[in-house]
């Protein structure tokens, strides 16, 4: 039986599809981060728009993991393509970017659906920062779409696992705000992460609200504390202020 590897969908868009350029900008993306000490994070939020817009503020919560002793990364992010209940695994072996190939892991007991990973752009934009950060890795992604927070807490608690595993949520915050408004919006919806309060998020000020309210139930359940690490929008990097996106970055501490 042939393995089956998913292929990138939004290289040349979203990000470069030229590998020493990718890998350029993300490592410039990287090197500009203030160095940063203390222990790594057991998970992270970060953007997924295109790295024009939001790899510089992605590159703050990548820029907080220790790579030594991380193996293993459970990736969730919002559905934008299709509609689905629930959450989706990957039946490919791996993950391809022009970074090279991520080997992918499909955790017993949860579907596979593939057509729900076909076109979505919200997992795929985070592997090649991964690939950067981290040393030789198992990737689980799992997109996400109508769920309960309890729901997606009970499913990141059975693949918690210890210091070899990584949570990445990815989301954006706000979308097509004028600038002003979107500040506002995205504090409010920081301050609600910090606070590991998920009724304090909501459709209108973060897409990928579903797993981050299933993290922040399980982290507060564990005791964990949450950190803003970059707060900006698109009218910051490259964009209009007419109209911006949100984005943020943030880590969770055991």
């Amino acid at each position: 039986m042939s393995e089956i590897v998913r292929d990138p969908v939004v290289s040349g868009m979203f990000y470069p599809a030229d590998r020493d350029e990718l890998r350029r900008m993300v490592e410039g993306f990287l090197a500009a981060v203030p160095a940063r000490d203390g222990p790594s994070p057991k998970a992270i939020v970060a953007p997924h728009a295109g790295y024009v817009y939001s790899g510089s503020i992605a590159a703050h919560a990548y820029a907080c993991v220790q790579p030594d002793s991380i193996r293993r990364v459970v990736l969730l992010g919002p559905a934008h393509r299709v509609w689905l209940e629930g959450v989706g695994a990957s039946s490919a072996s791996a993950w391809r970017t022009p970074l090279g190939d991520v080997p992918v892991e499909a955790p017993p007991g949860l579907p596979i659906l593939d057509a729900a990973h076909a076109e979505e752009h919200s997992l795929e934009v985070q592997l090649p920062f991964l690939q950067v950060v981290l040393n030789d890795f198992t990737l689980i992604p799992l997109v996400v779409g109508h769920a309960s927070k309890e729901e997606i807490s009970d499913i990141l608690d059975s693949l918690w696992g210890g210091d070899e595993t990584l949570i990445v949520i990815s989301s954006d915050l706000s979308h097509y705000e004028d600038y002003e408004t979107a500040n506002r919006m995205d504090s409010a919806a920081s301050q609600a992460i910090v606070n590991l309060d998920p009724n304090g998020l909501d459709a209108e000020n973060a897409c990928g609200r579903v797993p981050i309210c299933g993290l922040l139930h399980l982290a507060k359940q564990k005791g964990m504390r949450a950190k803003l690490i970059d707060l900006r929008n698109s009218g910051d990097t490259a964009g209009s202020r007419d109209q911006v996106v949100g984005y943020g970055a943030y880590a969770f501490y055991e």
